[in-house]
């Protein structure tokens, strides 16, 4: 792998390899995932879809997010980037799921979440994984950190069924 690694241009031939379809949902990341992607050229052989769900409403009404759950847990939790993540899979009909909730910026600190703090979920037939990360510097560095993070969880998503794949076909 490359010593600066641009994960968006190396999921695509493995998306392609599975025909599979990939979706997204972000929040505190305000598209850069989507955008990354689609920055790509070809991406729309396996990109179906991104929603940019900021405002809690839109959380609950694109997404299917519990308005209990945010009221309860936060917008930054783990109960809402798994409920993001498996409804922008559902809604969109694809593969597999992204979704990012966080606070990026100092204004967002809610219910004593640190600056910094992103919940990531990845959503695919086999289950959801959702975790949470820390991460340092502005704004922009902590949307492009969790962007990075994201991008990478899905390309040793990837990488994990290829090496399952290959072992299945040895035996």
């Amino acid at each position: 792998m490359k010593e600066d690694r641009r994960p968006e241009e190396d999921i695509g031939p493995l998306l392609r390899r599975r025909k599979a379809t990939l979706s997204v949902a972000e929040s505190c990341t305000g598209g850069l995932i989507a955008h990354r992607i689609t920055n790509v050229s070809g991406s729309s052989d396996y990109f179906e879809m991104g929603i940019v769900s900021y405002s809690n409403r839109s959380k609950v009404q694109l997404l299917g997010v519990s308005k209990r759950d945010i009221d309860r847990y936060g917008a930054v939790s783990h109960r809402v980037a798994e409920q993001m993540v498996r409804g922008i899979r559902l809604n969109a009909k694809t593969d597999i799921g992204l979704a990012t909730t966080g606070i990026a910026g100092p204004l967002g600190g809610t219910r004593g979440t640190p600056v910094g703090t992103v919940f990531i979920g990845l959503d695919h037939e086999g289950g959801t994984e959702v975790r949470k990360f820390y991460f340092g510097g502005n704004r922009e560095e902590i949307k492009e950190k969790a962007s990075q993070k994201t991008l990478e969880m899905l390309m040793d998503h990837l990488m994990g069924m290829d090496n399952k794949a290959s072992k299945k076909t040895k035996l």
